[in-house]
C-alpha cells in the first residue's frame, strides 16, 4: 500500500456536470441581454425628437366677436354720455321754464294789486268827495232853516229813536274823517274807537277793543239788525273789525288809512256777526 493512500487529498471537489452547465447557461442570457441592450442604446439615443408642441391660437371668427364686442360697448358708453347730456339739458331746460314762469305769475299778481289799489283808492276818492259835497249841501240846508246841522239827516237814520239815534247821527257825523290805530276822536278813529265815541253819546261806556266789543251785548241775528247794532268781523271774542248798523242795509266802520270813516253796504263786506247793546 501506498504511504499516501490514507493522506486525504487538497482538491475541491468536482462540479456536476450539470450545475456547470447551468451556471453556463444564466451567464450566458446574462451576458446576451447586456449586449442587445448596449447595441440598441446608441440607436436610440441618436433617433432625432421630431414632436413639437402647438400652441392655442386666436381663430378669425374669435377676433372677429372680440372686436364686435369692444366696438358695441364703446357704442353703449357713447349712447349713455349722450342720454346724460340730454337729462341734463332737460332739467335745465325745465328750471329755466319754471323760474320764467314764476317769475311771470308774480309781476302779473303785482300788477294787478297794483291796478286794484289804484282802483280802489279811486272809488274812495269819489266816494269821500261825494260824502263832503254831502255835508256841505246839508250844513247849507240847515243853516238857511235857521237850525243846526248835525250832519244827520240821512235817511238811514230815520227809523232810529232815542239812544239808537244819537249813536246812528254820531257815526254818520263822522264819515269822511281819518282812520288811525289806536285813535278814538275827534278828528280821528280807529274801528272800536269810532264805536265807543258813538255809544258814549248815548251814556254807554263800551269796551276799547274789537274783541271786548264783540261780547258786550246779545247775539242778533244779520237778517233781523236794528239801527245802533255793534258788527263785527272774525269770531265773536276774537274780532278783529267793528262798525256801527245805521239802518238801510249800511253801516259805519272807520275801515282802514286809506278809507277812513266810510258808510258801506252790508253787501260790500258782510260781517261775522252782531251783538244787541240797548
Amino acid at each position: 500500500m501506498s504511504h499516501t493512500a490514507h493522506i486525504p487529498s487538497h482538491r475541491k471537489p468536482r462540479r456536476s456536470a450539470s450545475k456547470v452547465s447551468l451556471r453556463a447557461g444564466v451567464a450566458g442570457g446574462v451576458l446576451s441581454t447586456i449586449a442587445l441592450a448596449g447595441a440598441a442604446a446608441p440607436a436610440i439615443a441618436a433617433q432625432p425628437v421630431n414632436e413639437t408642441i402647438e400652441m392655442p391660437t386666436l381663430t378669425g371668427d374669435l377676433a372677429t366677436t372680440a372686436a364686435a364686442t369692444a366696438q358695441a360697448t364703446k357704442a353703449v358708453a357713447a349712447d349713455l354720455q349722450l342720454q346724460a347730456a340730454q337729462d341734463a339739458a332737460a332739467s335745465s331746460a325745465a328750471k329755466d321754464a319754471k323760474k320764467a314762469k314764476d317769475d311771470a305769475e308774480k309781476k302779473a299778481a303785482e300788477a294787478k294789486a297794483k291796478a286794484d289799489a289804484e282802483a280802489k283808492a279811486k272809488a274812495d276818492a269819489a266816494e269821500r268827495a261825494s260824502r263832503s259835497a254831502e255835508r256841505t249841501s246839508l250844513k247849507s240846508s240847515s243853516s238857511s232853516t235857521g237850525g243846526t246841522s248835525t250832519g244827520t239827516t240821512s235817511f238811514k237814520a230815520s227809523n232810529a229813536t232815542g239812544s239808537a239815534a244819537a249813536i246812528v247821527n254820531f257815526a254818520l257825523a263822522q264819515v269822511g274823517k281819518a282812520y288811525v290805530s289806536g285813535a278814538t276822536g275827534s278828528s280821528a278813529y280807529d274801528c272800536s274807537g269810532l264805536v265807543q265815541a258813538a255809544y258814549r253819546q248815548a251814556g254807554i261806556d263800551l269796551p276799547r277793543v274789537s274783541q271786548d266789543q264783540s261780547t258786550a251785548g246779545t247775539d242778533v241775528s244779520l237778517s233781523n239788525l236794528q239801527p245802533g247794532d255793534i258788527l263785527y268781523w272774525g269770531g265773536k271774542g276774537s274780532a278783529y273789525h267793528v262798525a256801527i248798523y245805521v239802518g238801510g242795509g249800511n253801516f259805519v266802520g272807520a275801515q282802514n288809512p286809506s278809507t277812513g270813516v266810510v258808510e258801506r253796504s252790508l253787501d260790500y263786506d258782510s260781517p261775522s256777526g252782531a251783538v244787541r247793546v240797548l
